[in-house]
């Protein structure tokens, strides 16, 4: 992987290139999403009035990622730049500052009220669907600016598109309120699920903290292993972008079923069931449904 110093002279000199000619010839708002879940939310949003280019794609962990050369000069290239913010893209600072890019850079979580995971803040706000209405708000405020042409239009996707979450978000809690107490208590393989588990009245338990780039250490995974069989968990469920072997530890050492798989912090590539935010949430919702429902 080249480092952050290669990559911006090999943007610089793209730029120099550019100068010449060609790369003026599109004017159209050139839009970077830090990760796949906020590119989708930005493209409801922006409909296509706009490119939008996504830094980490599908099915990839942003925790751990390493921007590329390909990366540098599409963040160079840009005229804004959505990030998650709270800590979550530890890279895209660094990322942004070495390409030299002259896009305005815009935090799309804020305004969201914050959930902390043994005390630190968790970055993963879009699992509470009311918090996703805010990400798509904030959007929809800098692409209106942005595109004041296009105004009428990004506020008719805003309103639908917040207007089917807030709906969704709902259903959510009626269905989920309606599981016993016994049922509410999960397992997953990293702490992605803090925003879940405040809006929607369930306990989310994991081996790794809100950050993949850890490894739990045998004591913590023994004192976890020692609590579900102590005070139980309905189901073990997966995630998209960790390694299933630490569930599958679990479920080893204690008998608990693997209830499916969880998309944390990516959508699936195209073809699977979590090709968009609002499809992701609601595969989350009935993966969890049918295996507390079924145990």
């Amino acid at each position: 992987m080249p480092s952050l110093s290669t990559i911006a002279t090999l943007v610089g000199a793209t730029v120099i290139s550019c100068i010449s000619g060609a790369c003026f010839a599109e004017d159209r708002l050139k839009i970077v999403a830090s990760f796949s879940i906020l590119g989708d939310m930005v493209q409801q949003v922006v409909g296509e009035h706009a490119d939008v280019t996504t830094i980490v794609g599908p099915d990839a962990d942003a925790h751990v990622y390493q921007p590329s050369v390909a990366d540098a000069r599409a963040v160079a290239d840009a005229d804004v730049i959505f990030v998650n913010g709270l800590g979550f893209e530890t890279w895209s600072e660094t990322l942004i500052a070495e390409s030299g890019t002259d896009a305005s850079v815009h935090v799309a979580t804020q305004g969201v009220k914050i959930v902390k995971v043994d005390g630190e803040t968790d970055p993963h706000a879009w699992n509470s669907l009311s918090n996703g209405v805010v990400y798509v708000n904030n959007i929809a405020a800098v692409l209106s600016n942005k595109i004041p042409e296009k105004a009428d239009v990004i506020e008719t996707n805003r309103a639908t598109y917040a207007n089917t979450l807030m709906a969704l978000d709902t259903s959510t809690k009626t269905k989920l309120s309606q599981l016993p107490a016994e049922k509410r208590t999960v397992v997953t393989a990293h702490d992605a699920f803090g925003y879940l588990a405040d809006a929607y009245d369930m306990t989310f338990l994991a081996p790794v903290g809100i950050d993949t780039d850890a490894e739990p250490s045998a004591q913590e995974l023994a004192v976890l292993i020692d609590q579900l069989k102590a005070d139980g968990a309905a189901a073990l469920f997966v995630e998209n972008i960790t390694s299933p072997a630490l569930v599958q530890q679990i479920a080893d050492e204690t008998g608990l079923t693997i209830g499916g798989r969880l998309f944390s912090d990516a959508l699936s590539e195209r073809g699977g069931p979590a090709t968009s935010y609002l499809a992701m949430f609601e595969h989350n919702l009935n993966t969890l449904l049918t295996a507390l429902g079924s145990n």
